[in-house]
């Protein structure tokens, strides 16, 4: 259903007297057919996860506190699952579409997603969380508008794009979860993709353009990693990109000739259509690889009849390009998100911190196959979701806490496979520390929350490196990279009441364990901190039969 046809339907609601309706805020309703579906993106026909018959799925264009209804059918052999990457879901774990939240939609049947996308702005995506879906499509991009009457630090553009680029495989997903179910590595990329496209024909040929653009105007483009392994640069031929916003945050407005997206990371840039009237090609292409994986899109003026020239923009190489282009990023202290009051006037540097918690990544051999652990635990999931375990109250009978210490382990303690869970107190003020020792670059998400990522650096973290945090104007964001042989530190307050996805970004590591899941709860079991159990939401495991808790007040 259409935003106009929404507020049709909401207006005659009211002239009925439903006027109780007019106290809520807009909601978008949608239908999503998944099925399966043979593309050739690269060349090589293959089996991709499609929605209402698209690869990539729809975009939702939303704003902000609005209410999304997707009713989910779903039309493969195999359980499915959405989340919505960056979304944070207050007081509403039940709706974040992972594993440990939610019981998989079986084949054949359906389920409805009802959320708000609660007091956020800026730019975000969906995708499909179970096995290794994600490498077969089935995504898409997901925007959050300012409110009309909430200033926005830049003009109204004349168009607003949505660009996903991301690593592909020629493999389809249950072939890539056969090799590493067997304790193989599924290896490096076939190639990259624009918006499911590599760019170019078998013969060489350009694709039709992806974009266009007056000379004179200025366009928005909403770019989103939404790949599986590799960090990606993105470029546009012959023009600069004003970073305005990543992972729903104003940023101080910087031009850059390129950016580095990592995995999981969107970002919004300003391009001003300021050449010669032709076509350009933007470039997408992979970063801290041995071989580089590069693919293109046409952009193309109003009336061109000038093909791209063939040179394409280079990429930077190295990763301390990328981590000095890092200590550029900063938060627009002045500019209003999704409330009135400007996003500085939340002092995080200030705050008191209650708990640090070191989370080191590692590769191990358990049972003679490949894992990844986070302090030496490599999760695997429950029978029963976490979350509907914990609420039933059972949650000691299907896994264990805390598991997982707050320090990596010493020596040569050999890695675990467990149901990883640990539990954070409501409300608290937390430093989260990954350590990198291994060669390449890794990438995390936090599920239901934004954090501030407050620094950066080699080696190993000491309590001294605080010493150069950013404690001033850090972007608050969802996702964290994270180089080789080195750390990253985020702080933020936990005081959005659930169960909580922390995964590798990097699917091949969350699929063999690098994830874990955090437990935040409030005493109060009040509706004041979190929802109660939806009466629609599926139930699975040793949960399914038992009678429900009673509902909070």
């Amino acid at each position: 259903m259409s935003r106009a046809v929404v507020v049709v339907f909401i207006a005659v609601l009211s002239l009925l007297g439903a006027t109780a309706v007019l106290a809520e805020d807009p909601y978008l309703f949608f239908t999503w057919n998944v099925t399966y579906g043979t593309v050739a993106p690269l060349g090589v026909p293959q089996q991709v996860i499609l929605i209402n018959g698209e690869f990539p799925g729809p975009n939702i264009n939303s704003t902000s506190n609005n209410n999304l209804v997707i009713n989910v059918f779903n039309n493969l052999d195999e359980p499915f699952l959405f989340s919505w990457n960056g979304i944070q879901q207050r007081k509403n774990s039940w709706q974040d579409g992972v594993v440990g939240t939610n019981c998989p939609i079986a084949p054949g049947q359906n389920f409805t997603y009802h959320f708000q996308v609660k007091d956020q702005i800026g730019s975000f995506y969906y995708y499909p969380s179970l096995a290794m879906h994600k490498a077969a499509g089935g995504f898409g991009g997901l925007r959050i508008n300012s409110r009309l009457l909430i200033p926005v630090p830049f003009d109204p553009p004349a168009d607003d794009y949505t660009v996903m680029i991301g690593d592909w495989y020629t493999k389809d997903h249950k072939t890539l979860a056969r090799i590493l179910d067997a304790g193989r590595s599924i290896g490096l990329p076939s190639g990259v993709l624009i918006n499911g496209k590599a760019g170019k024909d078998s013969t060489g040929k350009d694709d039709e353009p992806l974009f266009a653009m007056e000379a004179g105007k200025v366009y928005r483009y909403r770019v989103c990693n939404i790949g599986t392994k590799t960090s990606l640069n993105f470029r546009i031929q012959g023009h600069s990109m004003l970073l305005v916003e990543m992972d729903g945050s104003h940023t101080m407005q910087n031009t850059y000739e390129s950016l580095d997206i990592h995995v999981g990371q969107c970002f919004s840039v300003l391009v001003t259509a300021n050449q010669a009237p032709g076509d350009y090609y933007m470039v997408a292409s992979t970063r801290f690889l041995r071989k580089e994986l590069t693919t293109t899109g046409v952009i193309r003026y109003s009336g061109s009849h000038t093909p791209p020239s063939p040179v394409l923009p280079k990429a930077p190489s190295g990763w301390a390009w990328s981590f000095n282009q890092w200590r550029s990023f900063r938060w627009n202290l002045t500019a209003s998100a999704a409330r009135p009051n400007p996003q500085g006037s939340y002092h995080y540097g200030s705050i008191n911190i209650t708990r640090t918690i070191k989370l080191a990544s590692s590769r191990a051999i358990i049972g003679g196959k490949n894992r990844y652990t986070l302090n030496g635990v490599s999760h695997v999931e429950a029978d029963t979701p976490m979350k509907l375990a914990e609420y039933f109250g059972i949650g000691g009978k299907s896994f264990k806490y805390n598991l997982t210490s707050d320090e990596p382990p010493t020596g040569r303690a050999p890695a675990i496979l467990a149901t990883n869970v640990i539990s954070i107190e409501f409300r608290t003020f937390v430093e989260i520390i990954f350590e990198n020792p291994e060669k390449n670059v890794q990438s995390y998400h936090l599920n239901g929350y934004s954090f501030f990522l407050v620094g950066l650096g080699p080696g190993k973290w000491t309590p001294e490196r605080r010493k150069t945090y950013n404690l001033l104007d850090a972007v608050s964001r969802h996702a964290v990279q994270v180089y080789p042989k080195s750390w990253a530190a985020i702080m933020l307050t936990f005081d959005n009441a659930g169960m909580w996805n922390l995964r590798s970004e990097l699917w091949e590591r969350r699929y063999l364990g690098q994830q874990l899941y955090i437990s935040v709860q409030s005493p109060a079991r009040s509706l004041r901190d979190e929802y109660n159990l939806p009466d629609t939401a599926l139930l699975c495991g040793a949960v399914e039969g038992l009678p429900k808790p009673a509902p909070y007040t």
